[in-house]
């Protein structure tokens, strides 16, 4: 299969090369100037500005592609300008599926199951569950989760929507505003006090990223009823556990200091997986202490980053 990954220099998209190389598909990606290419083998690059792709560049891009794998997001999570996340994410994204509709290119979208859902009702958290996000992020994931439907629905468009957990792993950049895991062990590397917002109690399912690597390449090839999958890794995990995982892993104490809980975070988000267990024969491998033993030894000082 000829694959197009929007985002495949990045953390989530380096590894998604790497696993549909292995699978022996043809791989062509696109990131923005000057992203690191931490993906492997010899790959067609372009750059660019997704946001101001023009639907005839989106056409050139998909020149060729079976399968456009959808992971740029020019936010994070937070309320901070919602019309921002609108015009940058939202906007292109009508642009990509146009293109994709004159070209009968198929869909994969990386959704985020840690906002779409908002305040959960029940736990594990179902496909099927509200749909309520409290945070700018969450209402443009869902907003292009529901046009990919529309389109499907007018004009036949093929898409697999994935809803994933907190990934986290190696070649992740920590001292960002996304990556707990990531920023948290590279402090206690470093030596330096983490910072947690709120009492430590609140839980998060967190992802291994190879895990999400082979679920997201398990959904190339699905051709069932369902459309949407929540990726996560079965349990829970509260950031006071965390804390203790990244203790056991450096071997020593950490310093710790709590701050006010913030508005956007919910409680708790655990996914139910069984739907992708079922359809995608796919399961989760990694354990938290695994994953994290294993950016432990990918950390490189000399570039505070996790090499792999």
């Amino acid at each position: 299969m000829r694959c197009l990954i929007l985002g495949g220099a990045g953390f989530l998209g380096s590894h998604l090369c790497d696993a549909l190389t292995a699978a022996g598909h043809e791989i062509s990606i696109f990131d923005r100037p000057g992203a690191s290419l931490a993906c492997r083998g010899g790959l067609t690059v372009s750059e660019g500005d997704f946001s101001r792709l023009t639907e005839a560049q989106f056409a050139e891009l998909l020149q060729g592609i079976d399968v456009v794998y959808h992971l740029v997001s020019t936010t994070v999570p937070s309320n901070e300008d919602s019309l921002l996340d609108v015009q940058t994410n939202v906007m292109p994204t009508l642009r990509l599926l146009e293109a994709c509709k004159k070209k009968a290119v198929r869909v994969v979208f990386f959704s985020s199951g840690g906002t779409v859902y908002g305040k959960p009702q029940c736990i594990p958290i179902k496909e099927e569950h509200g749909t309520n996000p409290i945070c700018s992020y969450g209402v443009q994931k869902l907003a292009i989760e529901k046009y990919l439907q529309l389109y499907q629905h007018a004009a036949g468009l093929e898409y697999v929507i994935l809803r994933i957990a907190n990934p986290y792993g190696v070649r992740q950049v920590p001292f960002t505003t996304q990556g707990v895991v990531a920023t948290f062990l590279a402090k206690a590397l470093l030596g330096e006090s983490l910072e947690v917002w709120g009492d430590g109690s609140v839980v998060r399912d967190y992802l291994y990223v190879g895990d999400v690597a082979r679920a997201a390449a398990l959904a190339l090839h699905y051709q069932g009823p369902e459309r949407i999958f929540n990726i996560g890794s079965g349990s829970g995990h509260s950031l006071t556990e965390l804390l203790e995982t990244l203790e056991t892993a450096v071997g020593r104490a950490l310093e710790v200091r709590y701050r006010p809980g913030r508005k956007q975070d919910v409680s708790v988000n655990v996914l139910d997986i069984a739907r992708a267990q079922a359809e995608l024969h796919w399961q989760p491998q990694i354990s938290l202490l695994a994953g994290v033993q294993a950016m432990r030894d990918s950390w490189q000082p000399a570039t505070r980053r996790f090499e792999g």
